[in-house]
């Protein structure tokens, strides 16, 4: 796989983006049910930004997690879905522990928006599974506060359990609204950290940054800017 190719997003956002990956590091790894609550918690591992022109540079920690953190109806706790009320199984489901997650090109949007991927990788040291939509909000004020509406789900688009050996990757394709196509006074735009993404089924999450512009997060959750597939093979 051409690694380097797969994680250029189109050059019309190359000028905005800084991104860095961190995994968040606290929380019951994934025994609870999707819509339980998550206690406080942060991350305190260093990640690294990517310049414009691919080089890497030191960068500060991923925003620590609010106490509570809404998933993708917009409910305190959990993120994601596993799809059809199932409840999976959870002994084999990728735990955030397991998972590693950065932004590649989800190819192209029309006008006023564009597309990007959240790919997964399985970091472990054994086979696990995901299955369904993750659940996908920008956040920001370097502190995990979530901005604006979570992802909406998706339903069209196929949810098969997804089977990771260890370096096994799947990604989900985000749909991105951009701000300014919006009223501002209606979106009330403002500056993102990134993004916090839930496996499915997971109450604890993955900080993913990324910057500029083009990350630009309506506040007023009454805006719909982001859409989200199942996690699928590439």
């Amino acid at each position: 796989m051409n690694r380097s190719a797969k994680i250029l997003l189109p050059l019309v956002l190359a000028s905005s983006l800084g991104l860095l990956v961190s995994g968040c590091t606290s929380g019951d790894p994934d025994a609870s049910a999707p819509g339980a609550s998550s206690g406080p918690s942060s991350s305190a591992s260093p990640s690294a930004s990517a310049a414009p022109d691919g080089s890497a540079s030191p960068s500060a920690s991923a925003p620590a997690e609010p106490s509570a953190t809404p998933g993708p109806d917009g409910a305190s706790g959990g993120g994601g879905d596993l799809g059809d009320g199932a409840s999976g199984d959870a002994s084999a489901r990728c735990t955030v522990d397991e998972l590693s997650a950065e932004i590649a090109d989800g190819g192209g949007g029309a006008a006023g928006s564009y597309g990007i991927a959240f790919v997964f990788t399985n970091t472990g040291d054994r086979t696990c599974t995901l299955q369904g939509w993750p659940g996908v909000s920008f956040v920001g004020g370097g502190d995990g506060t979530q901005i604006g509406a979570s992802a909406t789900l998706d339903r069209g688009t196929p949810h098969e359990t997804q089977s990771l050996a260890p370096g096994g990757e799947v990604q989900a394709l985000v749909k991105i609204v951009q701000a300014g196509g919006f009223d501002a006074a209606t979106c009330q735009p403002t500056a993102t950290d990134g993004f916090r993404i839930y496996p499915p089924g997971s109450v604890r999450s993955i900080f993913v940054g990324a910057s500029g512009s083009s990350f630009e997060a309506c506040a007023n959750t009454a805006v719909q800017q982001l859409s989200t597939s199942a996690l699928a093979a590439f």
